[in-house]
């Protein structure tokens, strides 16, 4: 299994530079950033999750992306493999407990069926993440005497 991706660095300079490219979980992390950084670019790895990886890898916090060597690079990737549900899993995973919500008929899943907020929020003034653009309504007219 190919680890890293070998990339030539265009640059005006005679010499020329061949860096890493750091590919986990089919995202390509970038290379000129902190390891803990660098980890949270994969959905579903925040900054704990992405420090606990790397402490139970045995690869220091602030190493950069760039000078991790294949072993680091195979230990995480194993340790992300085994430990967490990550991309495009978690994605159908989320998208299938909302499909549950809804089918069954719950005030949650009623929610998310009419598009409206979930957790109580009131939605007399704002709301409009979850609402869309706003749609006015015409006044009714007073029937005149």
């Amino acid at each position: 299994m190919l680890l890293t991706k070998r990339i030539q660095s265009s640059s005006k300079d005679k010499d020329k530079k061949t860096l890493f490219m750091a590919r986990i979980a089919g995202i390509d992390l970038p290379k000129n950033k902190r390891g803990v950084i660098g980890l949270t670019y994969i959905y579903g790895i925040g900054r704990s999750s992405a420090q606990s990886i790397l402490d139970k890898a045995g690869v220091s916090v602030d190493k950069k992306v760039q000078d991790w060597d294949d072993d680091d690079l195979g230990k995480i990737r194993e340790l992300i493999t085994e430990e967490f549900t990550v991309e495009g899993t978690l994605r159908s995973e989320v998208q299938l407990n909302i499909k549950r919500l809804m089918d069954i008929g719950c005030y949650r899943g009623i929610r998310h069926r009419s598009g409206l907020p979930l957790r109580g929020q009131k939605t007399k003034n704002n709301a409009r993440t979850r609402k869309g653009k706003k749609k006015t309504v015409a006044n009714k007219k007073k029937a005149t005497k």
